[in-house]
C-alpha cells in the first residue's frame, strides 16, 4: 500500500506543479458604459459629492488602479466604439461622429452656417479588430449590449462580422417604457422585467453576458460588454429606486413624463440609472470573484483575468427638454471636446496590477488595443496602424509614473488630439502636458466664437500634477500667444498626418455675407463608358477641389454613401471613374473660401428627419 501511495505521489506530482503556474492567456473583460460621466461614479467624487451610489464599481476601484485623466477617443458614441474595437482613431478612420455615412449636407439650410465633412458609417467591414485578432491567438470572444458601429443598430457589419464568435444585443430593461412615472416592473412571475430579491429588475443584457462567461470560462475568453446604461431614454424600471432618489434629493416624485428641468446632478431616474448600472456590473464582479478557473486550479476567475471599466464620452448633460445628469468641475458634456465631453472614468484591475492605486497619468481609450496585444501575448497584425500606447509597463510596474508610456514615435507620450468636425461643436483639441488648446472652426462668423482657446488645466510640481483650470474658465490665449500658435501648429500636424477632413461653410446660410454669391456652380454633366463628367463655371471663387459622393444601395433601409476624394484645383471639367454597382451619386465642390456646393442640391437634415425621405430622391441616377 505504501508503495502505491508514492507511485500515485508521483504521477499526480506534475499536475500539482502545472496547477500552481498561472494559465499564459489571460482572460479579458471590455466594460464599455453608455454615457457615464466622470462625476457619475460615487469614487471619483471631486468637490461637491455625487449622490449616486456606486459600491460595486467603487470596490473594483480599490483593486486596481484608477485613473483621473483618462480620456475617451471622441466626445460621441460610434467613434468611440470604433476606435477602441479597431486601435485607429477617428479622424484617420474618417468616422468621427455617430452614424455617418451620408452626403454632406447642413442641419439646417439657412440657419448652420457650416457643414460637417463626409465621414464614414462604420468601422471597414475586414477590420482588423481587437476581436478578430484574439480569436486568432485561440481566446472565444463575445459581445453583450449595444455595437453601434454601423449606421444603425441592426445594420452591416455585426459582431459576428467582426470578430465575436458569440453575440448578443438584448436591451433588456433598458427598452422602452409607456410611461416613466407608472407601469413599474414587479414580482409576477411573468412580469418580463420582474424584480429580483434584492428589487432590481431583471436586465437580459447583463444576463447575455454573464452567460457567455458561464458557458466559456474554461477558455481563455474576451468579453465585450457595451452596456445601454446610462444612455436615454431616461428612466428606471425600479419604483423602490425612484422613491429612494426623490427622498435623497429633496425632490418630489414626478408624476407625468414632462422632462426634468432642476440643473445639477438632481434627477431622480438618472440616480436610479447609475445603481442600477452599478448592481449588473456587480454581478459581473461576483461571478469572477467566486467562480473556480478550470484552467487553473484552486483560484478563482478574477486571479486570471484583465477588467477595464470605463465609458464611450462624458455624461450627457441634458437636451432642451431634461437636465440630465452635471459634469462640474468639468465644462459641457457628451457633444463637446470640452473636458466633459471626453473625460471618462477608467479602471483597470488584473493579474500584476496593484491594488488601490489613484493615478494622474493622461490615457486614453485608444491605448486598450496595443495594451491587450502585450498582456495577452498576441502578435500585432502585420501593417496594423495602432494610434494608442501600450499601457502594459505603467499598469504592472508604476502606474503614476507617465514617462512609462511610449508613442508611436518612440518617444515618452505627452500629448493627445482629438477631431469632432460634426454637430454644433465643429471643433478639434490638442493636450500637452497640462495644457490643451480647442480649435473651433465655426468662428468666423460667430462674434463670441474664438478660433483658438488655451486652458492650462494642470502645472506639475515636483513630479505632481497640481490642479489649474480643469473647469476650462480661464482662456489664455491672449495671454499666451506664442504657446497658442505652437500648439495649434502640433494640431495641425497631427491631423494632417492622419488626413482629417474638415468641416465646410453652408452657401446658403443667412449670417454668411456676400462671398456665397461667388461660389461655383455645376452647369452640366453626362455619363459615358462608365466615366461621370462634370463641367463647372465659376463666379469668382475657384474650385479647390471636387469629390464624388457615391452609394451602392440607394433608396434601401440603410442606405450609405461613400466618397472619392478628387485632386485640387480640377479647373472647369471634372471626371470620375464610377465605381461599379454604384446607384447614385452627388458631386461636391469645395471652393478656395471653404464653401462646399453640392450637385445636385442635397435636403437639410430638418428636411431628412421629418419626411424620412433618402437621400438617394435627390441624386443623380446611375441608368
Amino acid at each position: 500500500m505504501k508503495i502505491l501511495s508514492t507511485a500515485l505521489l508521483i504521477i499526480f506530482l506534475p499536475i500539482a506543479i502545472i496547477a500552481k503556474d498561472r494559465p499564459s492567456k489571460p482572460n479579458v473583460v471590455l466594460i464599455l458604459t453608455d454615457d457615464l460621466g466622470w462625476q457619475d461614479v460615487k469614487c471619483y467624487d471631486i468637490d461637491e459629492p455625487s449622490p449616486m451610489e456606486t459600491p460595486n464599481i467603487d470596490s473594483l476601484a480599490e483593486r486596481g488602479v484608477k485613473f483621473w485623466q483618462a480620456y475617451s477617443p471622441a466626445p460621441t458614441c460610434a467613434p468611440s466604439r470604433c476606435a477602441i474595437m479597431s486601435g485607429n482613431h477617428p479622424a484617420r478612420a474618417q468616422k468621427t461622429h455617430v452614424v455617418g455615412g451620408a452626403p454632406p449636407t447642413p442641419h439646417h439650410k439657412f440657419g448652420w452656417t457650416m457643414i460637417a465633412p463626409w465621414y464614414s458609417g462604420r468601422m471597414p467591414e475586414n477590420e482588423m479588430t481587437i476581436a478578430r485578432v484574439l480569436e486568432q491567438n485561440g481566446y472565444v470572444t463575445g459581445h453583450s449590449g449595444k455595437w453601434h458601429m454601423a449606421v444603425d443598430h441592426k445594420a452591416f457589419p455585426q459582431p459576428e462580422d467582426q470578430g465575436f464568435t458569440w453575440t448578443q444585443s438584448s436591451r433588456g430593461a433598458r427598452s422602452g417604457m409607456p410611461s416613466r412615472v407608472e407601469g413599474f416592473a414587479s414580482t409576477r412571475a411573468k412580469d418580463p422585467f420582474r424584480l429580483d430579491e434584492n428589487g432590481y429588475p431583471y436586465h437580459q443584457t447583463s444576463e447575455d453576458a454573464l452567460s457567455f462567461l458561464k458557458e466559456n470560462h474554461d477558455k481563455p475568453f474576451f468579453l465585450y460588454y457595451a452596456t445601454w446604461l446610462v444612455h436615454t431614454p431616461i428612466h428606471t424600471r425600479s419604483e423602490k429606486l425612484l422613491e429612494k432618489y426623490c427622498k435623497k434629493l429633496g425632490v418630489e416624485r414626478p408624476t407625468d413624463n414632462q422632462g426634468w428641468t432642476k440643473k445639477g446632478q438632481n434627477n431622480p431616474f438618472y440616480c436610479a440609472m447609475v445603481e442600477e448600472l452599478d448592481y449588473y456590473m456587480g454581478k459581473i464582479f461576483n461571478y469572477l470573484n467566486n467562480t473556480e478557473d478550470p484552467r487553473w486550479p484552486g483560484h478563482k476567475l478574477v486571479e486570471n483575468t484583465y477588467v477595464i471599466f470605463t465609458s464611450d464620452n462624458g455624461g450627457m448633460e441634458g437636451h432642451p427638454r431634461e437636465v440630465i445628469t452635471d459634469n462640474y468641475p468639468l465644462d459641457k458634456g457628451k457633444i463637446s471636446l470640452m473636458e466633459g465631453g471626453t473625460r471618462v472614468p477608467l479602471i483597470i484591475t488584473g493579474p500584476g496590477i496593484k491594488e488601490g492605486i489613484e493615478s494622474d497619468v493622461m490615457v486614453n481609450g485608444l491605448d486598450f488595443y496595443p495594451t491587450l496585444l502585450t498582456l495577452t501575448g498576441t502578435p500585432k497584425p502585420d501593417g496594423k496602424n495602432l494610434d494608442g500606447a501600450d499601457l502594459k509597463d505603467l499598469l504592472l510596474n508604476n502606474p503614476t509614473d507617465s514617462n512609462l508610456i511610449i508613442g508611436k514615435n518612440g518617444k515618452v507620450r505627452d500629448s493627445m488630439v482629438w477631431h469632432f468636425p460634426n454637430s454644433a461643436a465643429f471643433e478639434s483639441s490638442i493636450r500637452v502636458k497640462g495644457f490643451k488648446l480647442i480649435r473651433n472652426y465655426d468662428h468666423k462668423y460667430h462674434q463670441n466664437n474664438p478660433e483658438l482657446e488655451l486652458y492650462e488645466l494642470y502645472h506639475e510640481e515636483e513630479e505632481k500634477q497640481v490642479r489649474v483650470d480643469i473647469e476650462e474658465a480661464n482662456d489664455l490665449s491672449s495671454k499666451r500667444p506664442d504657446l497658442t500658435k505652437e500648439l495649434n501648429q502640433k494640431l495641425s500636424k497631427a491631423l494632417n498626418e492622419m488626413d482629417a477632413s474638415y468641416p465646410y461653410y453652408n452657401p446658403h446660410a443667412r449670417r454668411i455675407g456676400v462671398e456665397k454669391n461667388q461660389t461655383p456652380q455645376v452647369i452640366s454633366h453626362g455619363i459615358k463608358n462608365n466615366i461621370i463628367e462634370f463641367t463647372i463655371r465659376t463666379r469668382g471663387s475657384e474650385v479647390f477641389r471636387a469629390d464624388l459622393i457615391y452609394t451602392f444601395n440607394g433608396g434601401k433601409l440603410y442606405e450609405e454613401w461613400s466618397r472619392i476624394k478628387g485632386q485640387e484645383s480640377p479647373g472647369e471639367k471634372v471626371s470620375f471613374t464610377i465605381p461599379e454597382g454604384s446607384t447614385h451619386y452627388f458631386l461636391n465642390l469645395i471652393d478656395e473660401n471653404n464653401f462646399l456646393i453640392s450637385y445636385p442640391e442635397t435636403p437639410d437634415y430638418t428636411h431628412i428627419g421629418k419626411t424620412k425621405e433618402k437621400f438617394a430622391k435627390f441624386a443623380i441616377k446611375q441608368n
